[in-house]
């Protein structure tokens, strides 16, 4: 009995062929992986270039975005004792996701206080990317995948420019990603043991809790559970599972509902607001509507890798639809589920969908299409004779194999390269460095400055010696958290500066304080070109409507 399952096929299983059973395994995978020298040598290879190509230059590219300093600002006030977040605690996502950041940061920020900026914590999503990739591994080999399928997906996962990209960025689904991978290794457990299973409802909770947007995959982890459960316990396996998953999930309302939070009222946030913004957001347009926001994100991400998108999403459709006669099929539903549930919500006319939503579907794309790889190799490679298959292989079938490889390096390899070759070489983030430094040298008392700025410079500014909250201030709480604003009963006159990013820019359109303090303002440094450009704006109250005034070039 081989560790490997028969790939997909389109032929009709023959009737006198017995049944295959329900999982084929000969001994645990991760009893494989501690003993097997060729799996050890494979993925201990493949994660150091993983490692290389995500670690080298990842503090300049991608750009530094918002979202990032946020996480990592809020993560910076866990580690300071100053709550959950750097200002009013807000029910936008479950606060595990960066609370795991704090724990990953807290030795660096401890031993040097400045490296807890945003370019130099990305370092710690390296641990993050490492662990999924391991664990993408770890999973392929349990659904049955040979070894170098499983290699392949760990290539398609970590290498991918698409991947290169959005896993170094300090996201909230990078690392829910990491917990839902380890959910669905346990759920595929092939010892079966019941506390597995239960393990894998912990993973799961904490993927929620993490990002609440992995709800959705779900379905996906429990047809995966069901399928590797053992017939006589996997109902009991199951309902433990829940079981688990649903008491931790209630710790985030239970949260709210011990601080008198979790419905609305005066003078405090409310879980129940948070639910309904997140529900009640303007949706970006039908994915496939040219001139739509959704269509942009989707162009974007297939200028980065066609060939993980298009091939994982027809990977998933041939597992979906060959899954009554292929083993193959059957054990990679899972995954192959999670793809389709995940492009199912992201087709939704009115849906919203984030730059970074793809990152969810990035390990189950690897896998399906790594599967559908093998699917193809055992066509070529294999046929059968009467009621047994046996190995078939002639120079004619090599050949064949060998020229489909060579046309997929072909295709596949110069986009990779030009790709790869941009994250490792750009730098997209002077402009931001620049900002930060003329804030440091140029103003001469930080201390007594209120400055606007998007949270990618925040922490920068603290370091510094901004005052944190008041003094440096997220640029949406000026408008938006009563905290802050009671601070400024003149609004924009109590600006002193504002630090213009394409980010504070295209926002500005709906906070009006912020709106008037570059209204009135002027540029004072402008970093950077055209729509990327960074300008810091002194606040003049005898201006107004210089929105558009620019010095162009780099830095003075």
């Amino acid at each position: 009995m081989t560790s490997t399952l028969p790939a997909v096929t389109t032929s009709t299983v023959p009737a006198t062929r017995p049944a295959a059973p329900d999982i084929v395994h000969d001994r645990p995978p991760l009893q494989r992986l501690r003993t097997s020298r060729a799996d050890l040598l494979l993925c201990g290879a493949l994660l150091l270039a993983i490692i290389v190509v995500q670690g080298w230059n990842i503090t300049d590219y991608p750009t530094l975005s918002d979202d990032e300093g946020t996480y990592l600002a809020q993560a910076w006030a866990v580690q300071q004792g100053k709550g959950l977040a750097h200002y009013t605690y807000w029910y936008d996502h479950p606060p595990l996701g960066w609370i795991q950041i704090a724990a990953l940061t807290w030795i660096p920020a401890h031993i040097n206080p400045s490296l807890m900026t945003v370019g130099s914590m990305r370092v710690a999503m390296l641990v993050v990317s490492a662990a999924s990739a391991v664990l993408l591994y770890v999973l392929a080999r349990r659904l049955s995948l040979p070894r170098w399928a499983a290699g392949l997906a760990m290539v398609l996962f970590g290498l991918s420019p698409l991947s290169v990209v959005l896993q170094r960025e300090i996201f909230l689904d990078n690392i829910a990603v990491m917990w839902t991978l380890l959910a669905f290794c346990l759920a595929a457990s092939p010892s079966r043991h019941l506390w597995h299973h239960f393990g894998a409802g912990i993973a799961a909770a904490a993927a929620v809790l993490t990002k609440e947007t992995m709800l959705v995959v779900l379905p996906a982890l429990l047809v995966t559970m069901w399928r590797h459960g053992h017939r006589d316990t996997r109902k009991f396996a199951l309902t433990g599972a829940i079981t688990a998953c649903v008491l931790i999930g209630l710790a985030y309302p239970l949260f709210a509902l011990l601080k008198g939070e979790l419905f609305p009222g005066a003078g405090h946030v409310s879980l129940w607001d948070g639910i309904t913004y997140q529900m009640s957001r303007p949706g970006s347009g039908f994915i496939l509507d040219p001139g739509t926001g959704s269509y942009g994100v989707l162009h974007s991400w297939l200028y980065y890798d066609r060939v993980l998108i298009i091939g994982g999403l027809a990977g998933a459709l041939l597992l979906l639809a060959t899954w009554r006669w292929s083993v193959t099929a059957r054990a990679l539903a899972g995954p192959a589920l999670t793809v389709a549930i995940l492009a199912l919500v992201a087709l939704r006319p009115s849906g919203y969908l984030p730059a970074m939503y793809i990152i969810q579907a990035l390990p189950f794309l690897a896998l399906v299409l790594a599967g559908g790889a093998a699917s193809l190799a055992h066509l070529v490679l294999r046929r059968w004779r009467g009621d047994e298959e046996k190995p078939y292989v002639t120079w004619g079938r090599r050949v064949t194999a060998a020229a489909l490889v060579a046309v997929a390096a072909l295709y596949v390899l110069p986009h990779w390269y030009d790709g790869d070759r941009t994250a490792v070489t750009a730098d997209a983030n002077a402009p931001y460095r620049a900002a930060a430094t003329w804030l440091k040298t140029e103003v001469q008392d930080p201390a007594d400055t209120r400055v606007l700025v998007d949270d990618a410079l925040w922490l920068d500014l603290v370091h510094d010696g901004y005052r944190p909250g008041l003094g440096v201030i997220w640029f949406y709480k000026a408008d938006l958290d009563p905290a802050v604003t009671k601070t400024m009963p003149r609004g924009w006159k109590d600006i002193d500066y504002v630090v213009a990013s394409p980010t504070v820019r295209r926002d500005a359109v709906d906070l009006p304080n912020v709106k008037a303090a570059i209204e009135h303002s002027t540029p004072v440094a402008t970093f950077g070109k055209g729509a990327d450009r960074i300008e810091i704006r002194k606040i003049d109250e005898s201006t107004g409507n210089t929105m558009t005034t620019t010095t162009s070039g780099g830095s003075r």
